[in-house]
């Protein structure tokens, strides 16, 4: 499909007898701040890197702008990445740092230097000397760094750690008008949930090589919701219960077995008297809802 930027099946990475990639399937599609997230080590940069042709995959697949294999090769010009921070000169300003790079990558329009640095909002600090710059501020340069190839895709591995809730905000901003004014997709690595659910829109959840759970922030959000949980043996029924006695409409029906109601003015023990008045077998009815952090635990089954 047209709108599928990179999609993998299978992907394995080995290190001699160590997997640091187990059979990763995943999909990013146009438009998408695509969140990876997992431990330190749980395969998050190795996944980057093989995509991105800075080490070689073991077994498995991967598209990229619907090319793959050796085609895929011409499309590496398309994308910008930042996996390892360059190696930006403190006594030297911020656009100097760019132009020495861009000399390096061949790009002869010093205009794009300008542009990108537009992009990050360092405009105005173009001409101060990079080792007066916030974390912040270098995080911003290195996303500058890879913008100057006008790339359609930009992947970044680690860019908001460490930085300070005012400097989250800054990268968000940042991350919103790639997307909306230069129409770029990116992909975005971190190991805590709760900042990176602050910019992504689509989260791969990965831990020690392997693919957990691919999902949106809005499917993200309905698992860690504040809801009364029912397991019934009828939803189709407990449904017209919930609709007819109450008069609500904000539930989901999970599956053939369970419900989720995220109205909060109904009681557990209202609900299951009347679910039970109605001859609904209810097997189960609890209240549910947890942090980002616990459900990122709940997933990778140990502590962050």
């Amino acid at each position: 499909m047209k709108d599928i930027i990179l999609q993998t099946k299978g992907l394995t990475k080995k290190y001699g007898s160590f997997t640091a990639l187990d059979r990763v399937d995943m999909t990013v599609r146009k438009g998408n701040i695509y969140g990876l997230i997992g431990r330190n080590g749980a395969g998050k940069t190795t996944l980057m890197k093989t995509v991105t042709g800075l080490t070689e995959k073991t077994a498995g697949e991967y598209e990229m702008f619907s090319a793959k294999g050796s085609n895929i090769f011409k499309e590496k010009g398309r994308i910008g990445c930042l996996i390892e921070n360059p190696a930006f000169f403190g006594n030297m300003t911020a656009y100097n740092n760019l132009k020495y790079y861009a000399i390096q990558k061949g790009i002869t329009d010093m205009k794009k230097i300008d542009s990108a640095l537009e992009t990050v909002r360092l405009t105005e600090v173009r001409d101060k000397k990079f080792k007066t710059f916030s974390l912040g501020m270098k995080q911003r340069l290195g996303i500058a760094f890879a913008l100057m190839d006008d790339p359609d895709f930009v992947i970044l591995d680690e860019p908001i750690n460490g930085l300070d809730p005012i400097g989250i905000s800054e990268l968000r901003e940042t991350f919103s008008r790639m997307c909306s004014e230069r129409g770029v997709t990116m992909m975005i690595s971190s190991h805590i949930l709760s900042e990176l659910y602050m910019v992504a829109n689509r989260f791969l959840f990965i831990d020690k090589g392997r693919a957990l759970k691919e999902m949106t922030r809005d499917e993200l959000d309905v698992e860690c919701m504040r809801c009364t949980v029912i397991h019934t043996d009828s939803t189709k029924k407990a449904a017209s219960v919930i609709e007819g006695s109450f008069g609500v409409k904000d539930y989901k029906v999970i599956d053939s077995s369970e419900i989720r109601i995220y109205d909060n003015r109904i009681t557990a023990c209202e609900l299951n008297k009347e679910l039970v008045r109605h001859d609904i077998g209810v097997s189960a009815l609890f209240e549910s809802g947890i942090t980002l952090e616990e459900y990122f635990k709940s997933l990778v089954g140990g502590n962050e």
